[in-house]
């Protein structure tokens, strides 16, 4: 049975157990074009070829985690982002802290450290410089421990700082022979260190979190647990900034938008009603009387949209909203007055016996229709509702909710009075609730449809936002190569002055031509004695040359050093040189790699040297 083919899960399965590197949960197709592109570098046709080149050069991981993890990134990546924090986002989240407290940040995915960097300048610009040394902690993580060892230096090239202020560079950098070294005292507030935000904790109690253009990298499951993490790490008032294609549409339930323009977010809270009752009520600090009344003002407030009053286990009044004491004609003064001393205990109805009822069987008492006469206003009908406020099954107090349901009593005596209209109309309504639910159930569909397609589009900005890093990634690739070229170029171009300088200073004319018999060399002395420059003989048959050298007398010293007969051929020529004076010339052949010298080497040319002094 022939053995299967590895996969690419089978890969990303080696990688992980090879080094602890989860890709699983990065975008397919991104991860895909990273893979092969590396795979084409070295020669590899499938993964299981691949897999066995990693395991025989370990050094390899190290190239493809650097094209895995494009670690694109600038100073001031998007200005006017940057500026909007400085002069909206800081600020007002500098004045809400104590003037002492601490101040922490987050950058995940910060690659090389530039944005980590823009973050303490941006901060030291705000809170100044001493203010930021004391109080501001940056804590910028990456996976990548190659990248995270540049950013721990900061030090970086002059192209690396092009996007960098001229007045934020001379405050904030020294320079340091090729380099620009971010200062050092405000370096020490810039903690690197390697987290997978996959994997590990998150860092807590984060001020301002940002994570700019890492999100997209990863596919929608592993962006809800990884935002699942930001929502724990960060305080309540903090702000998460993002980059330009993060939306956060589908997490709603996590983190809602602050600024969609420049992709700012705050954490959405959800505390529930009976955290705060038991938080308020376990507070020794405000005594068991006050923390109860705290925490039923709160249940009250957040359970009724009635008339309520709430009573404590003492029964006495701790609060009553603004409809309750309209109608109960109740005042400010009536808080903490026992209900014996009240009116409300006995109208619109006796309270204390229902309230017995209610502290013996802990369970809900409603009394329909109650009666109200009003001082001059006409008769209300209320039903109440007296409920229990407990707390791991102790009686806190009760709230008594009035409902005023007159208008609802009135429509009941003309149900009775017009019973087979309302049925009439009752079906009418309900096929009137029919055809509203279908159109719901419809519109419900086509919103379905719609966030679906909205998703795509998300996901398709996101993939064309990686795509653009890629080739940012290949651009700033092609530039190191292009420098590189650049650099041996000019070597190339002092080497060739020197060998012109050298050649020059020996005082002979020097032709070097190739086994064509073609002018690859022409020095300066040469072009003095026939009137010739090197760009005017240069590839061309030396034999063919029209100079005042009779050169067909140089056949044959020139085959003898190309077929290796001969060493050294020289010959005696009458010549006329470029300012028509006559003279000898004497012409020595030499072979280039001669067998002599190099073994059994090919010769690859033949070496001319001129006298260009005149015969005597």
């Amino acid at each position: 049975m022939a053995a299967r083919s590895s996969t690419l899960d089978d890969l990303l399965g080696f990688i992980k157990e090879s080094r602890g590197f989860d890709f699983t949960g990065y975008k397919r197709s991104s991860i895909e074009r990273r893979i092969a592109k590396r795979m084409s570098e070295v020669g590899a046709d499938a993964h299981e070829e691949y897999i066995d080149y990693l395991e025989l050069n370990p050094g390899e991981f190290v190239h493809l985690f650097n094209t895995l993890l494009i670690n694109v990134t600038s100073f001031f990546r998007d200005p006017r982002t940057w500026e909007h924090l400085a002069e909206h986002v800081l600020p007002q989240l500098e004045t809400i802290r104590h003037p002492s407290a601490p101040i922490r940040v987050w950058c995940p995915g910060c690659a090389s450290g530039e944005e980590a960097y823009t973050l303490a300048m941006i901060l030291t610009r705000v809170l100044g410089d001493e203010a930021f040394r004391e109080r501001v902690k940056i804590y910028a993580t990456d996976v990548d421990e190659e990248a995270l060892d540049q950013a721990r230096h900061g030090a970086y090239l002059p192209r690396q700082i092009e996007n960098i202020p001229p007045e934020a560079l001379e405050r904030f950098f020294e320079r340091t022979d090729q380099r620009y070294v971010f200062r050092k005292d405000l370096r020490r507030c810039v903690i690197f260190g390697r987290n997978d935000l996959i994997q590990d904790a998150p860092i807590s109690r984060i001020d301002l979190l940002s994570c700019r253009n890492t999100l997209m990298y990863f596919t929608a499951e592993t962006q809800a647990q990884i935002l699942r993490r930001f929502h724990f790490a960060m305080h309540d008032d903090g702000v998460m900034l993002l980059g330009k294609s993060e939306m956060l549409i589908t997490h709603g339930d996590l983190f809602t938008p602050v600024d969609l323009r420049w992709r700012l977010f705050r954490k959405v809270i959800r505390p529930t009603e009976r955290e705060r009752v038991r938080v308020l009520a376990a507070d020794p600090s405000n005594g068991a009387s006050h923390s109860i009344s705290e925490a039923l003002r709160e249940a009250a407030l957040d359970s009724s949209p009635h008339a309520q009053i709430v009573l404590d286990r003492n029964r006495s009044l701790v609060m009553a909203n603004s409809g309750a004491r309209r109608l109960l004609s109740l005042d400010v003064a009536d808080f903490g007055r026992s209900l014996k001393e009240l009116k409300l205990s006995y109208m619109p109805l006796e309270l204390n016996r229902h309230l017995d009822a209610l502290e013996r069987d802990r369970q809900v008492v409603e009394v329909p229709e109650v009666r109200l006469d009003g001082d001059g206003d006409a008769e209300r009908i209320l039903d109440v509702r007296l409920a229990p406020l407990l707390s791991d099954d102790v009686l806190l107090g009760v709230s008594v909710i009035y409902q005023d349901v007159t208008d609802i009593a009135a429509l009941r005596g003309e149900v009775s009075r017009s019973k087979r209209e309302l049925e009439q109309a009752y079906d009418e309504l309900q096929s009137t609730v029919e055809e509203l639910e279908t159109t719901n159930e419809e519109l419900q569909s086509t919103n379905e449809e719609l966030e679906t397609t909205n998703e795509e589009l998300q996901s398709t900005n996101e993939e064309l936002e990686t795509t653009n890093e890629e080739l940012q990634s290949s651009n700033e690739e092609l530039e190191t190569m292009n420098d590189e070229l650049r650099h041996r170029t000019l070597e190339v171009h002092e080497m060739n002055a020197f060998l012109e300088t050298v050649l020059t200073t020996i005082g002979l004319a020097v032709a070097v031509i190739d086994r064509r018999q073609c002018v690859q060399i022409w020095n300066g002395q040469a072009r003095e004695l026939w009137g010739l420059s090197a760009e005017d003989v240069a590839d061309q048959p030396l034999l063919g040359l029209d100079i005042g050298l009779p050169v067909e007398h140089l056949r044959a010293p020139i085959r003898a050093c190309l077929t290796g007969a001969s060493e050294r051929e020289e010959v005696l020529l009458d010549a006329v040189n470029r300012r028509g004076r006559s003279f000898t010339c004497r012409v020595v052949c030499l072979p280039l790699g001669s067998p002599q010298a190099q073994g059994d080497e090919e010769i690859t040319g033949v070496i001319l040297l001129m006298d260009p002094a005149p015969a005597d």
